[in-house]
Order: C-alpha cells, then sequence, then structure tokens
C-alpha cells in the first residue's frame, strides 16, 4: 500500500527588489499561488512585513483572501503572523472569519516577528518579542477552538473573551509555530500541541539543529499531555531547478545577486560568500539551496529526510532568483518529476508496467489465438474462393500460394 503523501508548498515572505514595480510584483506573488493551485501544490504560506522594502506583504490575511477567490483547492496560511504586533483578540477574529470564508481552507503560522527594523518602528523591544509571542499564543489557542478567555499581560487584557462565530474548522484552524535555531519555536510547539515550520531548514544552522528541535517540540508536549505529529512538521528551503544543471545556474543570474544583497546589508543574515567565491557555488555545496535538476531537489529532500527523522511537507522558499518564466518552469517542474517520487503516484502505474511487461509472452500468445480463431471462423463461413485477394493476404492467406504448396 502506499505511504503517507507528503505535501509539497511554497513560503511567500515575499522577495521583490527596487528595481520593479510593487504593483505588479504583488500581483505575480497571487499568480505564483494560482500557478501553484493548478499545479496540485498543497499549501502556500504569506508573510508579514513591515519594512525594509523587499518583503512587500503586510498583511497576509489581506492576500490570503483576495488569492482563496482565485484558487480551488490549495490551503493558505500566515507566514507567519508576528504576534507582538497584534492584539490576540483581533487577530484570532480575522483568522477566523478566513476559516469561514475559504471553508476550512486557512492555516495560520506564528512568530515572534524576523525584522527588528519592524519592532523599533512599534516602539517593541526586541529582547521582548519571544515572551510576547507565547503569551499571545496562550489565548490565541483557546480562542481559536471557540473558548471564553480572560488573561491579563503588560501589553494586553482580555476580559471573557470569545470569537462570536463557532470556528468552521473542528476543533480549530491549524496552527503552526516558526522555528529557525534557538528552541523557541519548538518549545511553544510542544506546548500547545501545534505544527512546527522550520523556516531556515537547509541553512548550517538551521540544518544541525533539525532533530533537536523536534526531541524539544517532542518532549515539551509530553510534559504538558499534548501529542504532536511529525505530519505537521513543515521544512522550507530554497529551490531552483531547471532541465540541466547548467540552465539552472544561468536562470538564477538574473535575481540571486539581489537577493543576496538584501541578506547581506539589510536583513544581516550571512547567507553570502564573503572570500569572492561565486555564491551559486556556495549556494549549492553549502547545502542551503537546490540549483540544479529534479534529481538534484529530490536528493535534497531525501537529504532533509534522514537530518530529521521524517516530515510531512516540504515548502520552497520563493525567491525571485530567475525571471518569472523560468520560475514557473521550476515550480513545473517540481510538481511534474519531484512529487510522484514523494507521493508515491507511479507505484502502481509501475507494477502494472512490470506485470504487463513480465507476462507478455502468455498475453501475445493467447491474442495471436484469438486473432486466429476469428480467421478460421471467417474462412469457414465464406470459403476463400469467396473472399477478395487482398483481404486473404491481410489475413495472411494468398490462393496462389495456397495452391502451389
Amino acid at each position: 500500500m502506499p505511504g503517507q503523501k507528503m505535501r509539497f508548498g511554497a513560503f511567500i515572505a515575499p522577495f521583490h527588489p527596487l528595481n520593479e514595480n510593487p504593483t505588479l510584483a504583488l500581483e505575480r506573488d497571487i499568480e505564483l499561488v494560482q500557478l501553484m493551485d493548478r499545479l496540485g501544490y498543497d499549501e502556500a504560506w504569506i508573510g508579514e512585513h513591515h519594512s525594509a522594502g523587499y518583503e512587500l506583504i503586510a498583511s497576509p490575511e489581506l492576500f490570503i483572501a483576495t488569492v482563496a477567490e482565485r484558487t480551488r483547492n490549495i490551503k493558505l496560511g500566515t507566514g507567519v503572523s508576528s504576534l507582538p504586533y497584534h492584539h490576540p483578540l483581533m487577530l484570532a477574529d480575522r483568522i477566523n472569519q478566513l476559516d469561514h470564508i475559504t471553508r476550512g481552507r486557512v492555516m495560520l503560522g506564528v512568530g515572534p516577528g524576523s525584522l527588528p527594523s519592524d519592532a523599533f518602528m512599534m516602539g517593541i523591544t526586541v529582547a521582548k518579542q519571544r515572551d510576547m509571542m507565547d503569551e499571545a499564543l496562550d489565548v490565541i489557542v483557546p480562542l481559536l477552538r471557540g473558548e471564553k478567555v480572560t488573561a491579563k499581560t503588560d501589553w494586553f487584557e482580555l476580559k471573557d473573551a470569545q470569537l462570536q462565530m463557532t470556528p468552521w474548522s473542528r476543533p480549530s484552524v491549524e496552527i503552526a509555530v516558526a522555528s529557525q535555531v534557538s528552541p523557541t519555536g519548538a518549545t511553544a510547539a510542544g506546548r500547545h500541541g501545534l505544527g512546527l515550520l522550520s523556516i531556515g531548514a537547509t541553512s548550517a544552522g538551521g540544518f544541525n539543529a533539525l532533530s533537536s528541535n523536534w526531541a524539544i517540540c517532542e518532549d515539551t508536549a509530553k510534559d504538558n499531555g499534548k501529542t504532536i505529529d511529525r505530519n505537521q512538521w513543515r521544512l522550507v528551503g530554497p529551490v531552483h531547478i531547471a532541465e540541466t544543471r547548467e540552465k539552472a545556474r544561468e536562470n538564477v543570474r538574473f535575481g540571486l545577486e539581489q537577493w543576496l544583497y538584501y541578506f547581506r546589508e539589510v536583513a544581516a543574515l550571512p547567507l553570502a560568500p564573503t572570500d569572492g567565491s561565486d555564491p551559486v557555488d556556495a549556494l549549492i555545496a553549502s547545502g542551503m539551496a537546490v540549483i540544479g535538476t529534479p534529481d538534484d531537489a529530490i536528493a535534497q529532500i531525501e537529504r532533509l529526510q534522514a537530518q530529521s527523522g521524517g516530515f510531512g511537507c516540504f515548502m520552497q522558499l520563493a525567491h525571485n532568483w530567475a525571471n518569472w518564466e523560468n520560475t514557473q518552469r521550476s515550480y513545473e517542474l517540481m510538481a511534474r518529476y519531484v512529487f510522484p517520487k514523494f507521493q508515491q503516484s507511479n507505484d502502481n502505474r509501475e507494477t502494472s508496467l512490470n506485470w504487463a511487461r513480465d507476462n507478455r509472452p502468455t498475453f501475445m500468445g493467447e491474442a495471436m489465438m484469438a486473432v486466429g480463431s476469428r480467421v478460421a471462423q471467417h474462412v469457414e463461413k465464406k470459403g476463400t474462393e469467396n473472399i477478395r485477394p487482398e483481404i486473404l493476404d491481410a489475413m495472411g492467406l494468398n490462393k496462389k500460394n495456397d495452391a502451389a504448396e
């Protein structure tokens, strides 16, 4: 029997350099999710950012409401909602409304907020963001289950708070907590029995922390009387594939340097090599990114499976390294050639082909016997003298040859 079906998705921050029309960039993000829906992707997670110019989506809820009307099956998550930036009742109410509007296609991804510049503009101390996330999550989880909550912290208060609409999804919309290297996300997910969203799974630190973070999540869940499921664990990594490795490398020259500039100069994450080496070579050699063929993407996912011990969904980090045409082709190649490997899509086809091949002599013999039988019946009924020569030739029966023999 087929095993559990791995899911595929994309984590769409998004990343758009400053040399293009931002309105059209947002429209292209919508088109990307529409493409994913047609190709059979399972999930798209949409980011929330408020500064630094590249990650343009300020409200994942508005984006989800828009794209939900233009898609049919794909599930749509906030990737992620920065909990310190929202009163928890207001956020829970918006997500609950989306749960109804989408008939259960919405998911809530949560985190403390990734850009210090966002927190600075709101007067939020970066050092307090993770504590604020935990405090907000403590009340959002029961709110989204339709429960009544009373709570008070130094930044919000709830008095007999309850969502006025019973949740569409029961017992709640699916919730996942962002995790990178630190145990913050894994601890929060385990405490509430939620999913885990490993955003930097292919970076050196994130990759090395996969198994330990899941162990922390499991231990915390056990300590709190909760259960967690590896199927609700999502791993994120950048991928661009083409028909050949050479073509993939050529494709990403379009936008890779601008993406690296953002992380090197603005987001201050050490993703770009500083030794003067080719960044494409460095990203491939480190295991950070797949820039190659469908087989390279398969190898990366298998590497993540071995390191993590198993997970439920692989998500491509949307990055705009290639132009729009080649980006679409990369997503199509993933769906055509990578999905089937991990979803057992062709197992029964392969079994059927092998069975037909192995029994071909038997089947061909029976087929020829059936044809011969019908030929004999026809000749016996009509007589060869009453059958036109061209028909006799087609049936392998020729009057002159038969007479000579």
